[in-house]
């Protein structure tokens, strides 16, 4: 290899070769990352509630709400790495993930914990719709291996936002 194409290596843009073409790629990358703001914000508030949990509950709450987030951060990685497997870009930092996420924060200092499931359920019933979103984005460029994936964690934001709206239920 010589100087100039070594160079040349260190310097090119991220571009991973795919068959996809060009705009499933901008298409892609920009649906799976605002996907991934997405889950980093969920992420960050199920933990922030499962932190800032008390009450009679707290055992079981604490419990579920860290099970969720391990859940919801196992699925960044594999987002990320969609985005760049079919030639794209993906998040850089906090602040971008700010710029683009749609689901909201929360930091007010206190919030108790039937709000806390509430907000929750339904930001997974957002997701769930931006997880649809991107899949039918995927689909339209035939990204199978996308689609595939994003059918699993479809099945699991649901599996969340149900077990999430049951517990905020009365009981009869």
């Amino acid at each position: 290899m010589t100087d100039l194409s070594l160079q040349l290596r260190r310097t090119a843009a991220l571009r991973t070769p795919t068959d996809l073409g060009a705009q499933a790629t901008t298409d892609i990358a920009a649906s799976l990352t605002g996907l991934l703001a997405d889950m980093f914000a969920l992420y960050l508030k199920t933990k922030n509630f499962h932190w800032h949990l008390s009450g009679p509950n707290f055992r079981d709450y604490h419990l579920m709400l860290d099970e969720q987030g391990d859940q919801i951060f196992a699925t960044t990685d594999a987002i990320a790495e969609r985005a760049r497997k079919v030639g794209g870009a993906t998040l850089r930092s906090i602040g971008h993930i700010n710029r683009i996420q749609r689901l909201l924060d929360n930091d007010a200092d206190y919030v108790t914990p039937q709000d806390m499931l509430a907000e929750l359920a339904d930001d997974n019933r957002r997701l769930t719709g931006f997880l649809r979103a991107t899949h039918g984005v995927c689909e339209s460029h035939n990204d199978v291996a996308s689609t595939s994936l994003i059918e699993v964690w479809i099945d699991e934001a649901e599996r969340r936002s149900w077990f999430l709206y049951e517990i905020t239920r009365p009981a009869r």
